[in-house]
């Protein structure tokens, strides 16, 4: 029975002992009307006592209820720390399987990439091993082809009497391919060292024509310079002989007006007195007397106009 259902019991118990208790006291107190004093002492203390023996039972009760809790705690926790410890067991039981997985699922790749170098390098054994099974064929092949040479340097041998073995003729053999590369060697050097004279000429005929072609820009430069100088020389000289001539006019015109001055000079003040003193070259002094003549001349007019039309008037 768990704690639950001993306490409803016990909730049980005392609705069941406190209810049947109230009513005998509704009951004895209707009754205790028509009993005596000491017969109600006596019924209180056996009420008292049967109170006591109820409160003790239900106190042992509720201790049992409480003991029996406790050891059930007790035994919930011990359950509940095997659990934790099967759970920790079962937890370690699975990491450990789960890094075996791991180990065997790396060592399974590893054993994988392992397998595939093998066969890589098992398929480059075998294309290595049938090119070296070809490379013995067609040597072999070249050897049953040259076996006929040997035969043939031993009959150069018999009928030349300068040698007397195959070997010397392979000798001399080398020694003149030796002296055939050398001489090709020797005139690819001579045709390196005319390329390069080549080259070299090309390049200095070329900088050459560039110089000329520099030399020839600025000759024609010159050149235009030269012909703007003579444009502009002829355009000044035309502009010099156009002021000599300009010049030529402004002098006679000039003269004409100093032989005009002067005549003029001549003849409104020669006979005065005044011309004395004044150069026949200086025009601008003559121009200043005619001035003062001519002023003189206009303010005399003037007065002789007023006096005749005052007389007129008159």
């Amino acid at each position: 029975m768990d704690s639950n259902s001993k306490a409803n019991v016990l909730a049980e118990d005392f609705n069941v002992y406190f209810k049947d208790n109230l009513q005998n006291q509704l009951f004895q107190k209707q009754s205790e009307k028509f009993l005596a004093p000491a017969t109600r002492l006596l019924k209180k203390k056996q009420e008292e006592h049967d109170v006591n023996k109820a409160l003790r039972a239900v106190k042992y009760d509720f201790n049992n209820t409480v003991v029996n809790q406790r050891l059930r705690k007790e035994e919930i926790r011990g359950k509940e720390k095997d659990i934790k410890t099967h759970l920790a067991k079962f937890d370690q039981f699975l990491k450990e399987n789960e890094m075996k997985r791991v180990r065997a699922k790396k060592k399974a790749e590893r054993e994988r990439k392992l397998t595939q170098q093998k066969s890589a390098e098992l398929r480059t054994l075998e294309g290595e091993l049938l090119a070296l099974t070809q490379e013995r064929e067609r040597l072999a092949s070249l050897a049953e082809k040259n076996e006929i040479y040997p035969d043939y340097l031993l009959r150069v041998v018999k009928l030349c009497k300068q040698f007397e073995e195959p070997r010397q003729v392979m000798a001399r053999f080398d020694t003149l391919v030796q002296t055939r590369e050398d001489l090709l060697q020797s005139s690819r050097v001579g045709e390196a060292l005319v390329n390069n004279a080549l080259a070299q000429l090309a390049q200095y005929i070329e900088h050459t024509n560039d110089r000329i072609i520099h030399y020839n820009n600025q000759l024609a430069k010159l050149q235009t310079e030269l012909d703007t100088i003579s444009s502009q020389a002829m355009l000044w000289d035309s502009r010099w002989a156009h002021i000599q001539n300009t010049a030529a006019k402004k002098t006679l015109l000039l003269g004409t007006v100093k032989i005009a001055t002067l005549n003029l000079f001549v003849a409104t003040l020669g006979k005065e007195k005044d011309h004395q003193g004044v150069s026949p070259e200086d025009t601008l002094q003559q121009l200043s007397k005619i001035q003062s003549f001519l002023l003189n001349l206009i303010g005399i007019m003037e007065v002789v106009s007023k006096q005749d039309h005052k007389e007129l008037r008159c």
